[in-house]
């Protein structure tokens, strides 16, 4: 039985043991990310706090009703005076109220009339927006963020492999230069030179295992996901590489509606807009409908000051009319009409600088895509260099000096090449938030 048991664990264990260990795409990486990343959240609840400050304007034009009572304890009665002739000959004083006072009422109020408030209710569309485009610009920094991460990732990978290519080379020939020492047919200071070489590639190793740790830490951080556990990141293949997306294959319909943070701009004139109409609406007149009903009681003791009650009942309008401020409305008007004046002109300036970024962005995608070409073609040429150099080093046609200056020079070409791979890749990252593409990028990995 118990064999038995251990088998079942087994068995069903296994496929969630492949899961785990089931290297992560980059749209993997990023759909973690967009569910799992911190500020998720505190973008979620503006916008919640978005839908609850436009449930708080429209409150503004409903119904509200108050209740309110009040006990009075008229420690000395206040009396009024009849003037002498009305009652008798003299002054006659008299209270119209007794040492105990009881009063409640129930009032119900509706503004029937109140432009400001309906300005403002207005706003609430916007601000919804508003936060929906936060939300919407988050996801896009997730995805730029993650992506930028994860290329770093790759290239570090990439520089490890040729770094390690060439320790087996330096590994070889100080091998070789070994055994000459000790027939005596080379001198030590050969092999010492191809030493300090591979020695110098060791170290450079040590530094790109640190850049590579610390970009995949980096990649953690902006997915959410837990930094102590591993992430098994899917690295781009060589094949893939070599095969990048020709320049023209990528979409180049430049339109500054398409970015989020133009869109933000948009919102916020719109918002500046409505608070403009909204101060000057202040100074309508505002109509209110109430109405009213409650109760009063009087007593010399307290207890027929809440048992003999006298209802009394209104219903009404009110209507208020704004005559003069000294000038405090038009002065808001006027904070108001700039804000929304310089809003517009910096959505113009945003516009500008938002396609330069783009073109920029491209010219920069232009140069880096024939940078690679190029330098892929350099870190051939430099191998076969290396290669014939190596052979005649061998046969004694040429010296240590030349075999080390080819070595170098395929060094040279492959951090180069690299740089020019990481430049693809931020300038592509940057073609696509210039464009305003990001979330189509992330769609179509």
């Amino acid at each position: 039985m118990n064999k038995n048991i251990i088998a079942f664990a087994l068995v069903c264990f296994f496929p969630f043991q492949l899961l785990a260990q089931q290297a992560w795409s980059l749209k993997q990486c990023i759909d973690y990310g967009l569910k799992n990343n911190r500020s998720n959240a505190v973008y979620e609840n503006e916008r919640k706090a978005a839908d609850a400050k436009a449930k708080e304007a429209l409150a503004e034009y409903l119904p509200k009703l108050s209740l309110n009572a009040s006990l009075d304890d008229n420690l000395k009665v206040q009396e009024s005076v009849i003037p002498a002739g009305v009652f008798g000959p003299t002054d006659t004083r008299i209270a119209f109220t007794q040492k105990f006072n009881t009063n409640g009422t129930a009032q119900l109020d509706q503004t029937i009339y109140d432009q400001s408030l309906l300005n403002g209710l207005k706003a609430n569309r916007y601000s919804k927006e508003q936060a929906q485009l936060n939300v919407k610009q988050n996801q896009e920094n997730i995805i730029y963020n993650i992506s930028n991460a994860y290329y770093q990732i790759y290239v570090y990978r990439e520089q490890l492999r040729l770094l390690n290519g060439n320790i087996a080379t330096y590994s070889k020939q100080m091998e070789i230069f070994a055994l000459q020492v000790a027939k005596g047919v080379v001198l030590k200071k050969d092999l010492d030179k191809v030493t300090v070489d591979y020695n110098n590639a060791q170290s450079q190793i040590k530094v790109a295992e640190s850049n590579l740790t610390l970009s995949e830490n980096q990649l953690k951080y902006e997915m959410g996901y837990p930094i102590a556990s591993a992430l098994p990141v899917d690295s781009v293949s060589q094949r893939e590489v070599k095969t990048l997306p020709a320049f023209n294959s990528f979409r180049f319909n430049f339109s500054a509606l398409n970015r989020t943070d133009y869109q933000l701009s948009e919102v916020n004139l719109k918002l500046l807009e409505v608070d403009q109409k909204r101060i000057r609406a202040g100074a309508l007149p505002k109509l209110t409908g109430y109405a009213r009903y409650g109760a009063v009681g009087f007593g010399s003791t307290l207890a027929p000051a809440f048992k003999e009650l006298s209802p009394f009942a209104a219903v009404g309008l009110k209507l208020s009319i704004p005559v003069f401020d000294f000038f405090k409305r038009n002065a808001q008007y006027s904070q108001a009409k700039y804000k929304s004046l310089n809003a517009a002109e910096n959505l113009k300036l945003d516009e500008g600088k938002f396609e330069l970024e783009y073109e920029n962005a491209k010219t920069k995608l232009i140069k880096a895509q024939s940078g690679i070409e190029d330098d892929k073609r350099n870190i051939e040429l430099a191998e076969s260099v290396f290669r014939t150099t190596d052979l005649q080093f061998r046969k004694g046609v040429t010296d240590l000096t030349e075999w080390i200056n080819a070595q170098n020079a395929v060094k040279d070409a492959q951090n180069t090449y690299l740089n020019s791979l990481y430049n693809f890749y931020q300038a592509r990252l940057d073609l696509e938030k210039a464009g305003g593409s990001l979330h189509t990028f992330y769609t179509s990995l």
